[in-house]
């Protein structure tokens, strides 16, 4: 009677302060060694993952209409993004089955069956007919003792935590594809019609030496110079238009567009990179979604570490029924016809032959490489960043000294083309002078695209939403 008085609750009271166990480490993200350059901004602090606030249009920083449609058009419609969106729908999945191990199982299992006994195994020594109505509820319950399901649960939900960092990544990624590639348009834009601009003035010199050499004014060589020079000039336009087509299809594939459907006008287009100080503050870096995906991984491992751990220990389970049970259907929900059965089930792992240790030794050995990626993807922002603002410096002191140049090439081409219709110089010179501009001018185009292009790299490795300091 004793036992039958204090047993039950002691053994509840027991069972329930086992629930409370929880085995495995408490996630804490290792520290990381940062550049003296970030350490010693009075703005610095340890970083904290923040991907999963929005980004915000960072690219209306350029200030370009056609650009803001773009990038809302990728967003809408990029096929990539639809797939990142579909894989972080799966992984909240998982932390839905992942909480619903927490909970009992209930099911119902009604049945109907009729019957015959051999005459061998009835009290009667005579074949016996009959039904059997039943109508009983199932539960199924696996008490938490050591915290298998919290720990499960909360790798489950770094693990969603993850694939939003990773959905931010690809994001930003598209929107820094989509701006990269129409700047990159942009500057073949200008360069394309600087040639237009440099055909229509070598057509016009051909048409004069051709007039000088019919009145015997210059040789044959001076004209076959100038048509030469010509055909190569239009040569190169041609190829400058492929690599447009090129451009164009890739961005109608970023912004889900059959390339045949899709256009865009060739215009001139000022490249100006917004002005973006070397002081930026330390909260952008915390905003990249690479670093934020890799620590929630770090954190989802520790977590599994925990689950690998409750393998070493028993396991409880409760089972039970009620329900009803009749040989007739109409006496089926009689109070006399209630049938019920609870008992416990033990689980105890003795001999497995080294499973359980070697599931735990490699989900050890996976979060030590999850800390490894998670310290280099930091150490990748940083180089980054000091990529994109070491690159925008070089490229700007490059521009400055090639705005020069190419005034005095223009110069150059102006002052040979009037010593040559002086009679001074042969039509050679002419020649060389102009490609020499024309490539001093090209040159300077392509590098105001990639100051373009670099600056919006320097804003994907702070992580994107950059208004300025």
């Amino acid at each position: 009677m004793t036992y039958r008085i204090f047993g039950y609750p002691l053994l509840l009271l027991l069972t329930l302060l086992l629930a409370g166990c929880v085995v495995g480490p408490d996630y804490q993200r290792p520290e990381m060694d940062v550049p003296v350059a970030y350490k010693s901004d009075a703005s610095w602090k340890e970083a904290e993952p923040k991907a999963a606030l929005a980004k915000g249009a960072w690219w209306t920083v350029y200030g370009d209409p056609l650009l803001d449609d773009l990038e809302q058009q990728a967003i809408a419609a990029n096929q990539d993004l639809r797939v990142a969106l579909a894989r972080l729908e799966q992984v909240r999945t998982g932390l839905r089955l992942s909480k619903a191990d927490r909970f009992p199982d209930i099911s119902l299992n009604g049945s109907a069956t009729r019957s015959r006994t051999a005459p061998d195994f009835t009290m009667t020594g005579e074949g016996e007919t009959g039904n059997v109505f039943s109508l009983p509820f199932y539960l199924g319950y696996e008490i938490d003792l050591w915290g298998r399901a919290r720990r499960s649960v909360e790798a489950a939900s770094a693990d969603v935590e993850q694939a939003q960092a990773d959905y931010q990544g690809i994001l930003l990624s598209l929107q820094a594809d989509v701006a990269r590639t129409y700047f990159d348009l942009r500057a073949l834009d200008n360069e394309i019609l600087l040639l237009e601009q440099t055909l229509g003035l070598l057509e016009e010199a051909l048409e004069l030496v051709d007039s000088q050499y019919r009145n015997g004014q210059v040789s044959q060589l001076s004209l076959m110079q100038a048509r030469t020079e010509l055909a190569k000039t239009r040569a190169e336009a041609v190829a400058l238009e492929k690599i447009r087509n090129e451009l164009v299809n890739t961005l109608a594939l970023l912004i889900g567009k059959p390339a045949s459907e899709f256009t865009v006008p060739t215009k001139a287009h000022e490249l100006k990179p917004p002005a973006i100080a070397a002081g930026l503050p330390s909260h952008l870096l915390e905003r990249r979604p690479d670093i934020a995906a890799a620590e929630r991984r770090m954190g989802a491992t520790s977590a599994r570490i925990g689950v690998a751990k409750t393998a070493f220990f028993p396991t409880i389970s409760l089972t039970g029924s009620a329900g009803l049970s009749s040989g007739e259907v109409y006496s089926l929900f009689d109070w006399d016809n209630r049938t019920w059965g609870l008992g416990p089930a033990i689980y105890l792992p003795i001999f497995d032959a080294g499973r359980n240790s070697a599931s735990l030794d490699r989900v050890r050995l996976v979060y030590e490489e999850a800390v490894a990626v998670y310290r280099q993807q930091v150490l990748q922002a940083f180089r980054e960043v000091e990529d994109g603002l070491q690159g925008l410096d070089v490229l700007s002191r490059q521009a400055v000294l090639l705005e020069q140049a190419a005034r005095s090439a223009g110069t150059a081409w102006e002052l040979s083309g009037k010593r040559y219709q002086a009679g001074y110089v042969s039509y050679l010179e002419v020649i060389d002078t102009q490609r020499t501009a024309l490539e001093i001018a090209r040159a300077l185009t392509r590098l105001q695209g990639q100051q373009m292009t670099t600056s919006v790299l320097l804003i994907k490795a702070l992580g994107g939403g950059w208004q300025g300091v």
